[in-house]
């Protein structure tokens, strides 16, 4: 009898699993994750900080009319801050390669000061760059989610300067906006499909011009003075991507 019983339950396991097997649905394949692609356009955010030279050279004697004697020129280093943004466009091509252009711009005091001592006086030498942008095209390799890449491009800053002696012989000011070039390369990580965070280095040559200088004093001369500037940045971004048809799909 116990035999016989449990040859029945034997039985009726067997026959409820192998008639679960027939109602088992096909197993599904895992979805492809497809590899990491750069090709996107994208905005964000930066800031940083930098440093540089500005050099003023009275070669036209605009400073030396208000009868200073002995000065020629001033040498200025400069550093401070930027905060700013970007947008631009990358596409990823030969596999590893990526193409794309940018543009940026930044804000914030990166300025400086000198004096220079004279027979029987000095004279003080300010610089203030407010602002820094650029356009420029950019070449990278990538590693899946990493790109380490160059770009170069014009550039554009907007000083401001003075000269002045302790005295209030003088009290000279300039204004200007100018337009040069910069070089520079940076590393960018994807933290996922649609953020990313980069760090760069760029260098912007703005080159040697001649600005207008106006004395606020009652002298009031008005003369042309030769300033040379450049300027060395490293910023950290995070860009937000957007991914287009040439990607695959649309996707955020």
């Amino acid at each position: 009898m116990k035999v016989a019983t449990f040859a029945a339950a034997a039985f009726a396991i067997l026959t409820r699993a192998a008639f679960a097997a027939d109602l088992e649905l096909p197993l599904k394949a895992a979805p492809v994750v497809p590899p990491y692609t750069w090709t996107s356009c994208y905005a964000g955010l930066q800031a940083g900080g930098g440093f540089g030279q500005t050099n003023l050279t009275d070669s036209f004697g605009t400073i030396a009319a208000t009868g200073v004697v002995g000065f020629n020129s001033a040498n200025a280093g400069i550093d401070g801050y930027l905060l700013g943004g970007q947008i631009g466009c990358d596409y990823q091509f030969a596999s590893n390669w990526v193409a794309g252009f940018e543009g940026s711009a930044g804000w914030g005091n990166i300025s400086g000061n000198t004096t220079v001592a004279i027979p029987g006086d000095s004279v003080n030498f300010t610089e203030n760059t407010d602002l820094l942008t650029s356009l420029t095209a950019r070449l990278g390799y990538a590693w899946n989610d990493w790109l380490l890449y160059a770009k170069g491009g014009a550039a554009w800053t907007g000083n401001r300067y003075s000269a002045s002696d302790p005295a209030g012989l003088f009290a000279f000011s300039g204004l200007e906006t100018r337009i040069g070039w910069t070089a520079g390369a940076g590393v960018e990580w994807a933290l996922s499909r649609t953020w990313s965070v980069k760090l760069e280095y760029d260098y912007y040559g703005f080159g040697t011009r001649s600005v207008a200088f106006i004395d606020n004093t009652i002298s009031g001369v008005t003369g042309p003075v030769n300033i040379n500037q450049n300027v060395q940045i490293v910023k950290l971004g995070l860009n937000f991507h957007v991914y287009g048809a040439a990607s695959g799909a649309l996707e955020w």
